[in-house]
């Protein structure tokens, strides 16, 4: 009887185990249904830094014990460094490769640089980005990244720490997405002389990106960053540069209206942080800084983060609404239980609705403070359950985010494995490092299927 009970016991307690493994791995995915949280970066989010800070302070304690130890880095190992080195690129026949999908649009950095080309390093030695509240800052190391070895990143590319200024890393990131049937760059802009607070000015690689581009067939779209002083004014003037500069360029992305105008498009990140009325004087046909009507016209994206910036992208003029951010219950628009409801807000209003779908999301080689926002790949099915939420929205466009943010883990460029002394870098094992391209080649044909069968329905263009 005695043993009967120990076995009794050992069974109940293996049983109760498993629960807990099974609840824990659960987790990893952030249902839905589970609250934001504190945002990551909310250099990012600036007008909503004031409004989370103390939920976050009372929070933080708790988040700290819901570190994702798959998705972490590991430090301090006494190994050797071990280096995969780049596969060679081959070349790709365009002919036996599926067409290209221009509904389906990817966000593209051109930030980095390398001794080689530039002199220096940029973005890989990426600041550790402090916390806002010291007690919390305290607690985590500063400094920067010090490549090649250490970048700022948790994931390691397969070309290693690039310039975006090398022909041969553009040709070959041309060559990836073509092969992954992405049609559709939208490139990360600053205006000349401008950039990123960590970066150095791009504008200058956008003909040689339009000219590989177009060795490909692929099209490039602008996703146009909150530049310093950013206004209805100075935005009128960088979209009349853009398009006189590169409007002419067989590779520049027009998108078919349902009226049949083809218009260019420009993804406006952080929209929300200029008021309603400024854009109103850009947007709207009685603006006092007009843009409609005019050789400069085209269709401009909102980033919608909060559900109430719904009503102020009507109060804008804007034409659509795009969601970002890769982290599923980081903000409303980045939740994907309300794709749905956006969708239908969108039609309403004759908006066009354009979900962002990421392969997962780790940003602690620079925001180390930040684990709770952390979305484990799980092997690429993170990717997949986006994909699927973003296909049953019966959208006009898809977003992914990104194809090389490296620091904040959403690429679907070729990473490997590499380990030195003090760092284990994530990576795609067991599967190859094309893996998220693969699986973008799989979901884009499915995405070209399905949108022909609701097109028609939804009166939306179909080529």
């Amino acid at each position: 009887m005695a043993k009967f009970r120990r076995r009794t016991c050992i069974i109940l307690s293996l049983f109760i185990l498993s629960i807990f493994s099974l609840m824990m791995g659960l987790k990893l995915l952030r249902p839905n249904t589970a609250t934001f949280g504190a945002p990551f970066g909310l250099d990012l989010l600036p007008e909503l830094h004031q409004q989370r800070t103390n939920h976050l302070g009372k929070n933080f304690d708790s988040q700290k014990s819901d570190r994702i130890n798959s998705e972490t880095n590991s430090k301090n190992l006494k190994s050797v460094e071990i280096t995969m080195k780049p596969s060679k690129a081959s070349e790709l026949n365009l002919e036996e490769l599926p067409p290209l999908n221009y509904y389906l649009h990817v966000f593209y950095y051109s930030w980095y640089g390398n001794p080689q080309f530039d002199g220096k390093y940029i973005h890989w030695n990426h600041p550790v980005l402090e916390h806002w509240d010291p007690r919390i800052a305290k607690n985590y190391p500063q400094g920067r990244h010090n490549p090649p070895d250490d970048i700022g990143s948790s994931f390691y590319p397969e070309l290693g720490s690039y310039s975006s200024r090398d022909p041969s890393v553009i040709e070959t990131h041309m060559r990836q997405m073509r092969s992954a049937s992405i049609g559709v760059l939208a490139l990360s802009w600053y205006p000349p002389e401008s950039n990123d607070e960590n970066g150095e000015p791009t504008d200058n690689l956008v003909p040689t990106i339009l000219d590989k581009a177009h060795k490909y067939n692929l099209k490039v779209t602008f996703h146009i960053e909150p530049y310093s002083s950013r206004d209805d004014q100075n935005m009128y003037k960088n979209v009349k540069y853009i398009i006189d500069k590169y409007g002419n360029h067989p590779a520049f992305y027009r998108y078919k209206t349902r009226t049949g105008n083809a218009l260019p498009l420009f993804y406006v990140y952080d929209s929300y942080i200029t008021k309603p009325e400024k854009w109103a004087n850009l947007l709207t046909t009685s603006g006092s800084q007009s843009i409609r009507n005019s050789p400069y016209d085209g269709l401009f994206i909102a980033l919608l983060v909060e559900e109430k910036h719904k009503y102020d992208v009507l109060q804008s003029g804007f034409d659509g609404i795009y969601t970002y951010f890769a982290t599923n219950g980081f903000t409303y628009g980045s939740s994907r239980q309300n794709w749905a409801s956006l969708k239908f807000f969108c039609d309403n209003h004759n908006l066009i609705f354009i979900p962002s779908v990421g392969p997962g999301y780790i940003d602690t080689s620079i925001r180390p403070w930040n684990t709770q926002n952390t979305r484990n790949r799980i092997n690429g099915k993170y990717y997949e359950i986006a994909l699927s939420a973003a296909l049953q929205a019966h959208p006009s466009l898809i977003s992914i985010t990104s194809f090389n943010e490296w620091h904040e883990g959403t690429q679907i460029e070729k990473a490997i494995p590499k380990r030195t002394s003090n760092t284990v870098y994530l990576d795609y094992r067991p599967h190859k490092p094309g893996l998220y391209l693969e699986l973008t080649r799989k979901w884009s044909e499915k995405f070209i299927k399905e949108r022909a069968t609701y097109a028609v329905d939804h009166s939306l263009p179909i080529s």
